[in-house]
């Protein structure tokens, strides 16, 4: 019983400090933008390379779709599989 003496007061005080550090992040602008931060992190940076600089070519993807480019849609296609 003497526990909570000691518990009640902690846990007001633990309240509202967390509560001051809510207060302080809502009037300093931390909830303003919750979308930017996201978007900013898949915009792409196409910066132009400088000369000398290797060019950084991507892989080509020989897959199964690469294969049907060339048909017309009348030919079969032998490694496709209907399933």
């Amino acid at each position: 019983m003497e526990i909570l003496y000691l518990l009640i007061p902690l846990s007001v005080v633990l309240v509202f400090l967390i509560g001051v550090i809510f207060w302080w992040s809502l009037r300093s602008g931390q909830f303003d933008d919750l979308e930017g931060p996201a978007y900013r992190l898949l915009m792409d940076d196409d910066k132009p390379h400088r000369e000398g600089a290797p060019v950084r070519t991507e892989k080509h993807d020989t897959g199964r779709l690469d294969d049907d480019a060339g048909r017309h849609d009348s030919a079969p296609n032998p490694t496709r599989r209907d399933s």
